[in-house]
């Protein structure tokens, strides 16, 4: 099975990669957007977690920054009318690790920020996969989403504000190491788009 691809980053897109192997094989991979985010700049080194869909009339390759965030993309597989362009979707939208978490949660609303799935589709996700994600845990501590219902409507603020979902996250994450306890969702918002600003 092809589980990894190393080599020189040749094309870099928001939705798509090429990646050419010392051996002089060339892939073509889809990402998502935080894999977008994580890849060095074109003719350096990178390595991908791979994942492959084959079909009757084509074969195509995920490529993933994390192992971790393609296991998610495979659990989003998983259920029911969750093809690879939606599981992609997802976590071009919402982080691995808030996708886990809005599943565990059950939390529709978080869910359905992600284009074309509306609330039946976040409820048929809910069901086939919340009880299915212990074994994914958080993907890593310095990572996971800010915890507390002020930090999770601070975050829903930035991105509805055009920041990215992992923007925000980072800038909310900042703002509760800096603001005092019970902080509120404006106060975060406040000093996360400071932190923005500044980066």
């Amino acid at each position: 099975m092809l589980t990894l691809v190393a080599g020189t980053l040749v094309t870099r897109e928001l939705d798509r990669v090429e990646v050419m192997t010392a051996g002089g094989v060339g892939y073509a991979l889809a990402i998502p957007l935080g894999t977008f985010e994580a890849l060095p700049r074109v003719g350096e080194k990178v390595t991908l977690h791979t994942h492959l869909v084959v079909r009757e009339d084509e074969w195509q390759l995920y490529g993933f920054a994390t192992a971790f965030e393609r296991r998610v993309f495979q659990r989003l597989l998983g259920a029911t009318g969750v093809g690879p362009a939606l599981a992609l979707g997802m976590l071009s939208t919402l982080s691995p690790e808030r996708v886990v978490r809005a599943l565990k949660d059950k939390d529709l609303g978080t869910l359905q920020q992600v284009p074309r799935v509306g609330r039946k589709k976040a409820e048929q996700m809910i069901l086939d996969l919340s009880e299915k994600l212990a074994d994914l845990g958080a993907g890593g501590a310095t990572s996971a989403r800010p915890e507390g219902a002020g930090a999770d409507d601070a975050i829903r603020a930035l991105v509805a504000l055009g920041y990215s979902t992992q923007d925000a996250e980072k800038g909310v994450r900042h703002a509760l190491d800096a603001a005092a306890p019970g902080a509120s969702a404006p106060e975060l918002i406040r000093q996360a788009l400071a932190h923005i600003a500044r980066k």
